[in-house]
């Protein structure tokens, strides 16, 4: 039988390891999170910089009370198992209010302190967060379906999808909803998260200090193809969103070439025109996408594939081995007929 000094020894091995495990755990995490293209620790505009300084504060108070708390128990341990290896040492009888002042300071007042800092560093952050003064024409209306963003500029006679471009510099109103079921729009890098509720409208604002492509993200699980719901804010500085506007207000280019003239043929005679916009033609459906301008998109499914000519032919004849379980259905076409409705695609701009 092992005797009651190994065990004991046994006994404060299996402490120790559990113990280091619980210390080396929040490092596991945060190393699980280092290579995410959207930061959500890197504040590229003026809200998200309110909402890092936050969090940093509550991270670094909560890793102090944590070190604290590990060191408290570390000595503990220790001075547990010195007493127990003592040869003379004998058990003294406690005092009554032993640890009473380690039982106040520590479970009640700085707590305390600590709660109400924390509390008065979340009000002045969301004091901060106020939506600013925006012109009309910069506010943006997002609407989230199953799987996909489409984005109107109303005051600009705008409709895209899966995009959103911004100037630099400038806040820009984000009136949100939801077709189906609850969504939540994020762009970590520009500002925290807010919810799509179905029927309902609510109000966000973006703004990006310097220009450059963010990520963003639905942050509510909706469906099985939530994890493949993304979108981009592009940031660019006045000359270059001037241009991209007066392009996007620009209607569809009317085909001169034979082949692209065939391409039209066969996406107006297909069951496309059911779901599918193209200003300047009769296909008005409003269930996907408008693809008046689909050629000048980075991404095709809402973030799932770069937008190249493989990559929207596969979309077109198998969209569910690409995202399964979008409403996206497949189409039959033969192989010059899906070429031809490519060329067309291509030059809507």
């Amino acid at each position: 039988m092992p005797q009651p000094q190994s065990r004991r020894r046994c006994i404060f091995s299996s402490y120790r390891r559990r113990l280091l495990l619980a210390i080396l755990m929040p490092a596991l995490f945060l190393a699980a999170c280092a290579d995410n293209s959207a930061s959500m620790l890197t504040g590229r505009g003026p809200a998200a910089a309110q909402i890092n300084t936050l969090w940093w504060i509550m991270f670094v108070v909560g890793a102090i009370v944590y070190l604290l708390v590990m060191g408290y128990l570390l000595l503990a341990l220790f001075r547990r198992r010195g007493d127990r290896r003592g040869d003379d040492d004998e058990e003294e009888a406690s005092e009554p209010d032993e640890g009473t002042g380690i039982v106040i300071w520590g479970g009640a007042v700085i707590p305390a302190i600590i709660l109400a800092g924390i509390y008065g560093a979340t009000v002045f952050t969301l004091s901060a967060l106020k939506e600013p003064e925006i012109p009309e024409d910069l506010t943006i209306e997002v609407t989230g379906n199953q799987f996909w963003w489409d984005v109107n500029y109303p005051e600009l006679g705008i409709r895209t999808a899966n995009e959103i471009h911004i100037p630099v510099g400038q806040p820009v109103a984000v009136k949100l909803t939801s077709e189906d079921v609850i969504h939540s729009f994020w762009v970590p890098e520009l500002h925290g998260k807010l919810d799509l509720i179905p029927g309902q409208v609510t109000e966000f604002w973006l703004e990006a200090s310097e220009p450059d492509t963010y990520l963003g993200e639905c942050a509510e699980f909706c469906g099985v193809q939530h994890a493949k719901m993304q979108f981009l804010v592009i940031a660019q500085d006045d000359e270059e969103f001037l241009q991209w506007v007066e392009q996007q207000q620009q209607p569809a280019p009317e085909p001169t070439d034979p082949m692209i003239q065939q391409g039209q043929q066969i996406f107006l005679g297909s069951s496309c025109v059911y779901c599918h916009t193209v200003e300047g033609t009769n296909a008005t459906g409003e269930l996907g996408p408008d693809l008046t301008h689909l050629a000048s998109r980075s991404t095709l499914a809402a973030g799932t594939i770069p937008n190249n000519r493989g990559n929207l032919g596969g979309w077109i004849v198998a969209p569910q081995s690409i995202k399964p379980g979008s409403l996206m259905p497949p189409t039959q076409l033969t192989g010059p007929d899906l070429q031809a409705l490519l060329d067309y695609l291509e030059t809507l701009e």
